[in-house]
């Protein structure tokens, strides 16, 4: 799984959002979705702008997840970007954990 693709299943949970409220509202199906999420397919360029329209951000906050940093040009970026990721995972994990009680 891309970071990308981590990054969106990530957002969505983080906002308590269901694949199928969501697919629902930016249109396509909720098995398409699910194929984004899982890195089974790649977001297009409308997928990503739909996405931000829809949780309030932009598509280039999103796109931060899919850029390719070589060592010597973005390592800060790097440890940026992986521990944004840790971040939404520990707050997806909270949630859940929320929502099992």
């Amino acid at each position: 799984m891309s970071k990308l693709n981590e990054a969106l299943r990530l957002i969505r949970t983080f906002h308590g959002t269901k694949i199928k409220d969501l697919a629902d509202k930016i249109q396509v199906s909720a098995g398409y979705i699910s194929d984004i999420e899982k890195g089974n397919k790649k977001p297009s360029m409308d997928l990503i702008e739909k996405y931000a329209e829809f949780f309030n951000t932009t598509p280039s906050a999103l796109l931060f997840f899919s850029e390719e940093l070589d060592s010597q040009r973005g390592p800060f970026k790097n440890i940026i970007r992986n521990q944004m990721l840790m971040l939404l995972r520990a707050l997806e994990d909270k949630t859940l954990g929320n929502n099992q009680e």
